[in-house]
């Protein structure tokens, strides 16, 4: 891995501007991303995870004629869309949907395949959905088991509290398992259920935290919170659906682009980066990121030459070397940086 400061020498020429409205999150790695999209004029790029705007207020500073399409599935997210768009009359679409619901909010505006310049993903959590505790996303702060993306939006998807108290053990231990890539999966599981039947219900951040480090009491404090983290990121993965949004974004970004568009991901953990990369790899089945780091598993699986080539060949040509990580400076100025990692690359078929 390599951090910013080797970056190419466009990063040197970009401006650190300010900002009219004060806004909750800070963006991730903002000179990187504009670094990798290059910005030219009368360009339109879409950015897939709006949040509070920070990524796509900078982009359009850099270039004054680039239109944003500003995509996000949280309704407190496009309020601050609205506000871009006024401060940058005719630059700014705010779309309201999650990245599945792409095709009909590019049709809705006039848009069809290979007809979008750039896209931009910022994957995971923002800080303004962290720091709300009736969102119910952070165990730091006590509020309802919600963890939907979407807020009040669509009421038939369920909450997180939903899920506790209708899963099975095995189905729960499944979610955690693979979701937060937790070992005590199958304890913590047990313990939930024990405690919908014995006890009561959960239904607050604090609750759930409290039960957790019980569970692990054994376990060392710094131990008990890292646990307490990926099973509230296991939670959060399923409510939403995130690894099959974030598949399904990529094919979807691939089919919008144009010949040589950019694409920039910024993911937060092993799951969503796993994704991206095989994406960018062409490491696919039927347009889904290979379970398996290899593409064959059979020996006994013949094809011609051609055929293999085929199937080795990538859509996708990346614009670095290595997977890019935050600058010392950045992750002294904000520490929920530090697992972010950032991947470009250039549609080239």
């Amino acid at each position: 891995m390599i951090v910013s400061k080797q970056l190419p020498k466009a990063l040197r020429n970009i401006r650190c501007l300010g900002t009219k409205i004060e806004m909750p999150h800070v963006p991730v790695m903002v000179n990187e991303v504009v670094a990798f999209l290059e910005p030219q004029k009368h360009e339109i790029i879409v950015d897939m995870t709006f949040g509070s705007g920070g990524h796509s207020r900078r982009i359009l500073h850099e270039q004054p004629t680039v239109k944003i399409l500003a995509v996000d599935r949280d309704p407190l997210a496009q309020s601050y869309a609205k506000q871009l768009a006024e401060e940058f009359p005719d630059r700014v679409t705010p779309l309201l949907g999650k990245f599945s619901d792409l095709p009909q909010l590019l049709a809705e505006e006039g848009f069809g395949r290979n007809s979008i310049d750039s896209f931009l993903f910022d994957y995971g959590c923002s800080s303004m959905q962290f720091d709300l505790p009736d969102r119910g996303f952070s165990l730091n702060k006590n509020g309802p088991l919600d963890m939907r993306m979407d807020g009040n939006r669509d009421p038939g998807i369920p909450t997180a509290a939903d899920v506790l108290a209708n899963a099975s053990e095995e189905d729960l231990g499944k979610i955690i398992k693979y979701y937060g890539e937790e070992k005590q999966a199958k304890k913590v599981a047990r313990a939930i259920v024990e405690s919908r039947y014995l006890f009561k219900r959960l239904t607050t951040t604090e609750e759930l935290t409290d039960l957790i480090h019980t569970v692990l009491s054994e376990e060392l404090a710094n131990k008990r919170r890292s646990s307490t983290a990926r099973i509230f990121q296991a939670l959060r993965i399923f409510v939403n659906n995130e690894l099959n949004e974030i598949n399904y974004g990529l094919v979807l970004a691939h089919h919008y682009l144009k010949l040589g568009g950019r694409l920039v991901t910024i993911t937060f953990h092993s799951l969503e980066d796993t994704i991206v990369k095989r994406h960018l790899l062409g490491n696919l089945i039927e347009n889904c990121a290979n379970p398996l780091p290899l593409k064959f598993s059979s020996h006994n699986f013949n094809l011609e030459v051609d055929d293999v080539n085929q199937i080795l060949s990538s859509n996708w040509k990346p614009l670095h070397q290595h997977v890019i990580v935050p600058s010392y400076d950045e992750l002294e100025a904000n520490s929920r940086c530090r697992s972010a990692k950032l991947r470009a690359a250039v549609k080239v078929k």
